[in-house]
């Protein structure tokens, strides 16, 4: 297995719907925002395995002080692999110098994401409007 880890990397619409429909995303259903909304990120990374995409990660920010991970897939049939871990070493690496990284985590990945650092801040209550309904 030899990941290969990107920040220059270009997507296809097909690849990501593959990922985003097995990690169950909703946002698969919205393609005509997603793609776009991915293209467009600050950062885009991802993780290919004999050139399949296996991973993808973005992050949109102000460019100096705030970044914010809103996506981050690993296919489950590669999770538990460092993938994930390797992408957002990546995307950490950029962002070192920023003031806030900032994300949401699903309950099942918040062990994941204080693995690399992230805590709950202080007495911050999270708070969103969401069009979904998976939460």
């Amino acid at each position: 297995m030899e990941l290969e880890i990107s920040l220059e990397d270009d997507i296809e619409t097909g690849e990501v719907i593959e990922l985003y429909k097995a990690n169950e995303w909703s946002s698969v259903e919205k393609l005509e925002k997603l793609i776009p909304a991915l293209k467009n990120s600050d950062a885009l990374v991802t993780a290919r395995i004999s050139s399949k995409l296996v991973g993808i990660g973005n992050a949109i920010s102000d460019g100096s002080l705030v970044v914010y991970y809103p996506h981050m897939l690993v296919h489950p049939d590669h999770k538990g692999k460092g993938i994930g871990l390797s992408m957002m070493e990546f995307l950490q690496k950029k962002y070192e110098s920023f003031h806030q990284q900032m994300l949401t985590a699903d309950f099942d990945s918040v062990g994941f994401y204080e693995s690399l650092g992230f805590v709950r801040a202080g007495r911050t209550v999270p708070m969103w409007i969401y069009g979904g309904n998976e939460h």
